[in-house]
């Protein structure tokens, strides 16, 4: 599995332990092995309850980050009523179960609560979805621990709870780092885009030669990978460009956002594998203060955790914490296009005056910068 399809694969895994779970409580349940004692069939019936909407919803998130469905947000009229009715029903059938094992409701139960995590994902956007996954990731942790609980199995206990309390810290760390609530991430549809002004300024290019001749004269380039760096393969290219530059006297520093990429860390892995020093890695709070120090700020690949637009009320990112690379005296955006991120939201840093786009897959220009900048 390629890093760029990591978080699809812990989706997929996340969903099996979560069906497995909900596997566990179908059996136990159709066995009827309880009988008056209402404690353990409550904890069975919620770990099957659990680990059905992290199977569904985690199946939903990999069709999404797979491309196999859309990644935008899905949402239509009335959606957040049915939404509750549906989970309303849900814990409707937990209770008509306690005191009865009635196989056709058993089904109707495990039918209700997979059709709940469908749609519970459905509008999750693809800005929103490593933290969705963060959240199943959680849930099958603790569906797995209810379920130890209920057939006595000590191993599941400590395994379903060690990672359910894992899950939940990250996906409460990740809903920080984006300065959302977990609740708007479930419900809030980001990534629709829902703003119709216009943006200032043009988007221009700069060509190669321009670029490198910008790059070598400067004294400090700050370099800002996201995931088009992950997609191209392009941290060794990288690392030579920073190379080169360090041979010139040049300081050279990397900025992570905490949600580049897809997943927590994505970017610190690429850089670490390419053998980027760790102490040149910084995160967002210690590298702001320095981009207006910064005489080039090169994004690679980045796109929504440098957008300007976080700062203005009104749009969609409105109050996510980005990167400042809008304040660098220069920056060079390397992108193939002027597509728009995972949130579908207008990146304004492509039209500020000191910015350019230098296009091509990542791996080919850093390639070309290498070998220009070692002629200059």
């Amino acid at each position: 599995v390629q890093m760029t399809d990591m978080p699809q694969m812990v989706a997929i895994y996340n969903g099996m332990g979560g069906g497995a779970a909900g596997a566990i409580a179908a059996v136990v349940l159709l066995r009827g092995e309880y009988g008056d004692d209402l404690g353990l069939k409550f904890l069975a019936i919620l770990g099957g309850l659990i680990g059905s909407v992290a199977f569904s919803g985690s199946i939903v998130a990999f069709a999404k980050l797979q491309g196999l469905m859309t990644g935008r947000p899905i949402q239509f009229p009335g959606q957040k009523i049915l939404n509750v009715l549906v989970l309303v029903a849900a814990l409707g059938l937990v209770v008509a179960l306690l005191p009865q094992e009635s196989p056709l409701l058993i089904l109707v139960f495990f039918v209700v609560v997979l059709s709940f995590g469908v749609l519970m994902t459905l509008p999750i956007g693809g800005g929103d979805m490593p933290v969705a996954v963060s959240l199943f990731n959680a849930l099958t942790g603790l569906a797995v621990g209810f379920e130890g609980f209920a057939i006595g199995n000590a191993a599941l206990i400590v395994a379903g709870t060690v990672v359910g309390a894992a899950g939940t810290l990250l996906t409460l760390l990740m809903a920080k780092a984006m300065n959302r609530s977990l609740w708007s991430v479930l419900v809030g549809g980001f990534g629709v885009e829902q703003e119709t002004a216009q943006i200032k300024g043009s988007i221009r290019s700069i060509d190669l030669e321009d670029a490198v001749v910008m790059l070598g004269y400067a004294s400090r380039v700050i370099f800002v990978p996201g995931y088009g760096m992950a997609v191209a393969q392009a941290q060794h290219k990288l690392r030579e460009v920073a190379d080169v530059l360090e041979s010139k006297g040049i300081r050279v520093d990397y900025a992570i956002h905490p949600v580049a990429g897809r997943m927590p860390g994505h970017m610190n892995v690429l850089l670490a594998e390419a053998g980027v020093a760790y102490e040149k890695l910084h995160d967002l709070e210690d590298i702001n203060p320095d981009f207006p120090q910064a005489d080039v700020a090169v994004v690679i690949g980045a796109n929504d955790v440098v957008n300007p637009a976080a700062h203005r009320k009104g749009s969609p990112l409105y109050g996510m914490p980005i990167l400042d690379v809008d304040k660098a005296k220069n920056a060079i955006v390397i992108k193939r296009g002027q597509g728009k991120g995972f949130a579908g939201v207008e990146n304004e840093l492509f039209f500020a005056d000191n910015t350019r786009m230098l296009y091509g897959d990542a791996q080919s220009v850093l390639g070309q910068l290498v070998q220009s900048l070692k002629k200059l």
